[in-house]
């Protein structure tokens, strides 16, 4: 009588089926048939196989050009995965290899022109892929983005950057042009001597003289100090005083009118940097998105036909993440914010506040600056309805969806 075949859920299959699903040893391995053999007899009858010998004179014939392929499909899915997976982080070489070799239909290294991670850490940073560094932990790899659009967006930030510092350091260099000046100023100055007191005399009198104003001084000083022929003028005299008067007024005015005017402004600046202190503090967030706003997609790895194309954010996934329903094919995708970005109406159109001290306001925009990235907008909703506020970026609005 003859032995019953084993059944499905046996502990034998089962064990087989464990087996099968995890990764087994890479000796064991057949790359140009790619067929994974469990223990050594199995190995041996593969090799002993047609199949094998068939696919072994096909390679024969021109190797090189199967470890090229191999190579270039090897370096593609590990710059991928680092890419995707850790972005232009800074991490170890061994922990993304790790990871890659998690997947049990990888492409194994022994099939390559490398015979060891370190040679292929090298050659990563020979070609630019990466920024290769060895320290005594292991060697260290950060992925260089070459995507135009990233690149491109880079060039804009460091170009904001570079206007705001030629501001600070225009201002610091006239600070120190003044001090300079200042300090050449006090420098030729002839130092004053003091002596001591003397009199000629013991009968001599210790007279101060202190300057007053002409206006407030009597006639008869006023005819000492005034050359004889003028002094005797009574036109002279008189619109000396006027105009001392005249000026004497006029400064006390501007003074009184200046310090009111300074004081007062001083005090609702004072007011209104606090309280937009306090809204920037708490409505700052490191997410923007918002549900009823138009976005654009940024990022090639949905496709083609998504790319820099815009839709409408229907739903907010974990404020991070969100549903955006595309304008012209109406396709719903799961996009995360760092693939999207914001999108700039005409002047006059609605837009809505994302981020900062007045998130959540619907506005109108007002004007445009695109030497500095930012523009003007109006509130139009809330207690603050009617202000308009200056130097908001672009990352912070965004153009509101309306629908057709």
């Amino acid at each position: 009588m003859g032995k019953e075949k084993a059944g499905f859920l046996t502990p034998k299959a089962i064990g087989n089926r464990i087996k099968a699903k995890g990764l087994q040893k890479l000796r064991w391995y057949c790359q140009m048939c790619q067929k994974q053999c469990r223990d050594e007899n199995g190995f041996k009858c593969h090799t002993m196989s047609e199949s094998h010998q068939r696919q072994l004179l096909i390679v024969a014939d021109n190797p090189e050009e199967f470890v090229d392929t191999f190579s270039k499909e090897f370096a593609d899915d590990f710059i991928q995965l680092l890419s995707r997976r850790f972005g232009t982080k800074r991490v170890q070489a061994n922990n993304v290899y790790q990871e890659y070799i998690s997947d049990r239909n990888h492409l194994h290294m022994n099939a390559t022109q490398w015979e060891t991670l370190t040679d292929f850490v090298k050659w990563l940073g020979r070609e630019g892929h990466c920024v290769v560094d060895n320290t005594e932990k292991g060697w260290f790899i950060t992925w260089i983005d070459r995507d135009p659009e990233t690149i491109q967006r880079q060039k804009q930030l460091n170009a904001k950057k570079k206007m705001e510092l030629d501001d600070e350091e225009r201002t610091s260099r006239f600070i120190q042009q003044q001090v300079k000046r200042e300090a050449q100023k006090t420098k030729n100055a002839p130092e004053k001597e003091y002596t001591n007191l003397r009199r000629e005399t013991e009968e001599e009198k210790v007279v101060f003289k202190l300057p007053l104003s002409v206006a407030s001084m009597p006639k008869e000083t006023t005819e000492k100090l005034l050359p004889p022929a003028l002094a005797k003028n009574p036109l002279v005299t008189n619109s000396v005083k006027a105009q001392t008067s005249n000026s004497s007024n006029s400064k006390s005015q501007s003074a009184k009118g200046t310090s009111a005017g300074s004081k007062r402004k001083s005090a609702l600046d004072e007011i209104m940097e606090l309280e937009e202190k306090h809204k920037e503090k708490k409505n700052r967030k490191d997410y923007w998105l918002t549900e009823g706003i138009v976005v654009k997609v940024m990022t090639r790895k949905l496709g083609e036909r998504y790319h820099k194309k815009k839709g409408f954010v229907r739903k907010v996934l974990d404020h991070y993440a969100a549903i955006v329903k595309m304008l012209d094919s109406e396709d719903k995708l799961k996009v995360d914010q760092s693939h999207l970005e914001t999108v700039i109406p005409a002047i006059g159109k609605l837009v809505k506040v994302v981020n900062g001290a007045y998130r959540g306001s619907e506005a109108i925009l007002v004007n445009l600056n695109e030497h500095k990235f930012c523009c003007t907008i109006r509130v139009e909703s809330g207690l603050l309805k009617g202000r308009t506020i200056e130097d908001i970026q672009y990352e912070d609005i965004s153009k509101i969806y309306i629908p057709p």
